[in-house]
Parts: C-alpha cells; structure tokens; sequence
C-alpha cells in the first residue's frame, strides 16, 4: 500500500509539476511578488496531494517566537519536502540555494523570478561576499532569508558540519537568525520514492541576536537545532511505534 500511494503521489505531482511549469511561463515577465504567488499555489497543490495520497501532513510549533521583522532562518534540512513547504510557511521568504538548481529548465527559470539567491560554492570567500550581499538586499525590502546550514539534506538522527554561509550572514547582517528543526526525513526520506503516512513537526527555536562571536554563534545554532531535532525525532518514533 504505501508503494502504490507513493506511486500515485509520484504520478500526479510530476504531472501538475509539468503542467504548472509551462502554464505559468508568461508570469516570469511579471516582479518576484507575482511569480512568488504563483508557486505557491504549486505549493498548496503539491501539498494537497501529499496528504490525499500518501497521508503526510505537517504542524508548525514556535510561531509565538518569530521575531517581528524580516529575519535569516538557520532550517535543518532532512528531506524533499523542506523546499517545498516553506514557501507556504514563511511566505515570500528568499532561499539561500546551489547555483546549478537555477540551470535547470523551467525550475531553475522560476527560482530566478522569485528572487531566491543562487551560490557557486566553487567560489569561496568570493561566494560568501556573494551571499551576505544578495541577502542584504532581501532584507531591505522586508523579506526575510532561509538558509540550510548543512548544505544538504541529511538523514533523521545525522548530523554534518555547518557551512560557514551561514555565520558570515550572522555576523554581517544586523538581523536575528531563527533556528528551525523538523522531522520530514521520516515521512520523506532522502532520495527515497517510498514516503509513509505521518504529521512532520517544524519548529522555530527562539531566536539568536546578533552579537556572539562566530564560534560561539555556531556552537549555539548547531546545539538548539539538533537538540530540537532529537527531541521532535524521539516523540514522532514513539508515536509511530505506538498509535493511539
């Protein structure tokens, strides 16, 4: 049964995928507000159909510590479903992302016309000027910045070390850096078609202001975000083990 659902799931959402894609090209004249928009609609729709078909919904939990302007949000990365969602959950928000993902057809067209900010990490410190630049730029017009500080998505349970992206936005940004946890990679796991039925939690730890030296920002960062994930990991593996 969860091949079959994961199957079907995999079916329609490479087709609305496709078919939203070529439909919405003439928008990508239009400012980063209205492509912006029009993913996210892509978003709601791809959503819906994950929790039509394989079961898979999510909860938010922190909402009551997000700061009241724009910010730089530090999220663990698990899994697939990270890319997607938080375009729903911190609407309008500019992705700190790998340059090649804007090479890609279509995809990489629409990243593009919502304003996200694309990194050569073949760059080096050029890279992160880059970053620090782009991202400053987002926050002067009220949004705020995801970044993934691993770089990649990792597994429930792993950890890898963090990229120094996101210290250089801490220490050159006068912003305040929103660490997230979550649990998708139980659900959605990394480069897998199954995906199993269940509720990914997400939350947002209370913020860090600026004013720490990089490594004791990094220390704190890393030790909220893991912790948090061990936590939300532990009580979403009881739940699973043990239905109500």
């Amino acid at each position: 049964m969860v091949f079959f659902r994961s199957a079907v799931f995999n079916l329609l959402f490479y087709g609305l995928t496709a078919l939203m894609a070529i439909g919405g090209l003439p928008l990508l004249l239009g400012s980063w507000r209205v492509v912006a928009a029009y993913s996210r609609l892509w978003v709601d729709a791809s959503l819906a159909l994950l929790r039509w078909t394989v079961g898979i919904d999510y909860q938010v939990v922190g909402r009551e510590r997000l700061p009241p302007g724009p910010a730089i949000f530090a999220i663990k990365h698990q899994s697939a479903w990270d890319t997607l969602a938080f375009n729903r959950i911190l609407p309008n928000a500019a992705y700190v992302l790998k340059q090649e993902l804007t090479y890609i057809p279509f995809y990489g067209w629409y990243l593009w016309g919502a304003g996200m900010i694309g990194i050569d990490r073949a760059a080096g410190p050029k890279a992160l000027r880059r970053i620090v630049r782009r991202s400053q730029a987002v926050l002067d017009t009220g949004r705020s910045v995801i970044i993934f500080p691993e770089g990649t998505r990792t597994a429930p349970g792993t950890s890898v070390p963090y990229h120094p992206g996101v210290a250089a936005l801490y220490r050159h940004l006068d912003a305040p850096v929103v660490p997230v946890a979550l649990n998708s990679g139980l659900f959605w796991g990394r480069r897998r078609f199954l995906k199993r039925p269940g509720r990914i939690t997400v939350s947002f730890l209370e913020p860090i202001p600026p004013g720490l030296d990089r490594d004791a920002f990094m220390a704190e960062l890393q030790s909220r975000i893991e912790g948090e994930c061990a936590r939300i990991n532990a009580a979403a593996m009881a739940e699973i083990e043990n239905p109500t």
